[in-house]
């Protein structure tokens, strides 16, 4: 279920462990940060290319240190080899959510 209108991109684990993030990645970019939402899912711009699972490492990294959370509690689940993932980040939903909301309040491009 999703967890508030004004974040389309996050929505809480049915069974309570955790909450699943729709990302939308841009490699190459100078570095890594948020850049809004985006057709239901967060941007981000990744300092890293789309090359031997590169952007997927540098984004499942960027995100778990963002949050503070060990590196285990951020996985890919979907769209291993796409631009538009899936992550399941094992925190609590109001964790995220603040966190996002900080985020694009921080006002980058498209946001």
């Amino acid at each position: 279920m999703p967890a508030d209108a004004d974040l389309p991109c996050l929505t809480v684990d049915r069974s309570g462990a955790g909450c699943e993030l729709r990302v939308q990645v841009v490699p190459n970019a100078g570095r890594t940060a948020v850049a809004g939402v985006h057709d239901g899912a967060l941007r981000v711009r990744l300092a890293a290319p789309a090359i031997e699972g590169r952007a997927n490492a540098e984004l499942l990294q960027w995100l778990a240190r963002a949050l503070g959370l060990p590196r285990r509690a951020v996985t890919l689940v979907g769209g291993e080899l796409s631009r538009r993932k899936r992550l399941h980040v094992d925190c609590g939903p109001d964790h995220l959510a603040t966190w996002l909301r900080a985020q694009l309040a921080a006002g980058g491009p498209g946001s």
